[in-house]
């Protein structure tokens, strides 16, 4: 009983929430950059009359820990070497677009964050771990933003082919596998991040809160990242044919049951599965747009218009690979208001989950959903599949003996490593299963210190103190045992 030979296994990480040094080498600010965590309702923005734009202005009252992060970028050597020490082959970043082009929107590299990352990537490979990198992780720099609207304006393609064409050029041969857009499925949730997207308008009326977005907007986005993405691919083939290139997707929403056999629950769980993941995975990975948008295009009055050579180019260029995150599953209740975090779709609490993550987030523990989650995605699309996510944060401390006795973490992973295994032995082509965050960063979803995932301990705390020394968990050498033994240690 183990994993397949060669099955890839490892850590997620992603610049913005790892490296800091947000304004250092050259590198300008990203769209994260002016977020207390990405479900921030009020982004460091503010109107400026003269030039009718955006521009950045943080709260002076906020801590935007990411700014400094754990300074990954300057310890990145001494904690990679923490994660080869756990027998990771594989481990995943992000490439932080401001660190090569600081506006986005320049003809020339800088060359500095090309360096850094030329750095980064041979010291993964010379400790024998594969990068797994996405070419953007909520990491649009924030020019781009302001100037553009984001991704609504279809001038970011260019702007977006210049930069994955230099990148693939530079690390040809140092990267065999890339992921482009994380988690962006997650567009008509989070617009500002997943999809940076802002509508740029005199917000004269005081209820339309800074960084609101148009649902036209939104949907004019989806059609440039659609159009974005299958260059994209064409690019990576052509440049880096020994390379494969994936697109990345918040997949918990896939686990989406029926709250019970009431049809409207049923039809309801589908809708929930199709406007969480399907309208956006389906033109990636099978090459088409769903016939069902053309009702929702209807319903929310807005104008969608594919050319039939972008339709073309949708379809002759799909992605190698489908990788995607999973944290929990859901019920569907129609009687329940359905809401957004950064775990995914919340609805009806489901009765049969006894098992909890510890307050104060206390997410309902589905192992069982990854294994669903793995079927459902290889039925739908037949293309080797890769969870590059799966992980759950708890509030910890350092004991007396330096260390922290996280056993609920390793329970987590024990029971969804199985179901990973399940899922194989159900004939799923799953290639790797990377584990988030495997040292402590900030949290993408509020912006702390608090919500700690990692086998490595950072110490720094919520108001931005803390030596920034790192310590090993409990849990460091329990996932060290699963790497090394191909999974084995689990499945005994």
């Amino acid at each position: 009983m183990s994993f397949p030979k060669n099955f890839l296994w490892g850590g997620a990480i992603a610049a913005n929430q790892y490296e800091g040094a947000w304004l250092e080498d050259g590198k300008a600010p990203n769209v994260t950059d002016i977020l207390v965590g990405i479900s921030s309702k009020d982004p460091g923005l503010a109107w400026n009359e003269e030039t009718k734009k955006y521009e950045m202005k943080l709260n002076p009252d906020k801590v935007y820990l990411s700014h400094e992060a754990v300074d990954g970028y300057h310890r990145y050597k001494e904690d990679l070497k923490l994660m080869a020490g756990m027998g990771f082959n594989s481990f995943r970043t992000s490439i932080a677009w401001g660190r090569i082009y600081p506006n986005g929107d320049e003809c020339e590299p800088n060359e500095a964050g090309l360096k850094f990352y030329d750095d980064m990537f041979d010291t993964m490979n010379e400790l024998g771990m594969a990068p797994v990198i996405t070419l953007s992780h909520y990491e649009t720099p924030l020019h781009l933003v302001t100037e553009y609207g984001g991704w609504s304006n279809p001038k970011l393609i260019d702007f977006w082919m210049n930069y994955v064409k230099t990148v693939f050029t530079r690390y040809k041969g140092k990267v065999k596998i890339w992921l482009t857009f994380n988690e962006v499925n997650a567009l008509f949730r989070m617009p500002l991040v997943a999809g940076a997207v802002l509508t740029i308008k005199d917000p004269k009326d005081p209820s339309d809160p800074i960084g609101s977005t148009t649902e036209q907007d939104k949907w004019d986005a989806y059609h440039n990242i659609l159009v974005a993405n299958a260059l994209t691919v064409k690019a990576c083939h052509e440049l880096d044919p020994d390379s494969q290139i994936g697109c990345m997707m918040t997949a918990s929403s896939t686990a989406t049951y029926p709250y019970d056999c009431n049809p409207v629950n049923v039809m309801g769980a589908l809708d929930t599965q199709r406007m969480n993941i399907f309208y956006m995975a389906d033109p990636f990975c099978l090459g088409i747009v769903p016939t069902y948008l053309k009702r929702v295009w209807k319903e929310e009055n807005v104008v969608v218009e594919f050319t039939d050579e972008e339709l073309q180019l949708i379809k002759e260029n799909t992605v190698d690979l489908l990788s995607f995150s999973y944290y929990r599953s859901t019920t569907y209740d129609v009687n329940t208001n359905l809401r957004v975090d950064t775990g995914g779709v919340v609805c009806k609490e489901n009765p049969f989950l006894k098992d909890k993550a510890p307050k104060p987030w206390g997410w309902a523990v589905d192992p069982t959903g990854i294994r669903y989650t793995l079927n459902i995605l290889y039925d739908r699309y037949h293309l080797p599949l890769f969870i590059v996510e799966n992980g759950v944060g708890l509030d910890e401390n350092l004991n007396e003996n330096n260390t922290i006795d996280d056993d609920f973490r390793i329970h987590y992973l024990n029971e969804h490593i199985k179901n990973v295994h399940e899922a194989i032995e159900d004939g799923v082509d799953c290639i790797g299963y990377l584990y988030w965050g495997p040292i402590d960063v900030v949290s993408a979803g509020t912006g702390e210190m608090k919500k700690r995932y990692g086998f490595v301990y950072v110490d720094r705390f919520n108001d931005g103190h803390g030596t920034l020394e790192r310590a090993l968990k409990k849990s460091y050498n329990w996932y060290k045992d699963v790497c090394t033994s191909n999974g084995e240690s689990v499945l005994k």
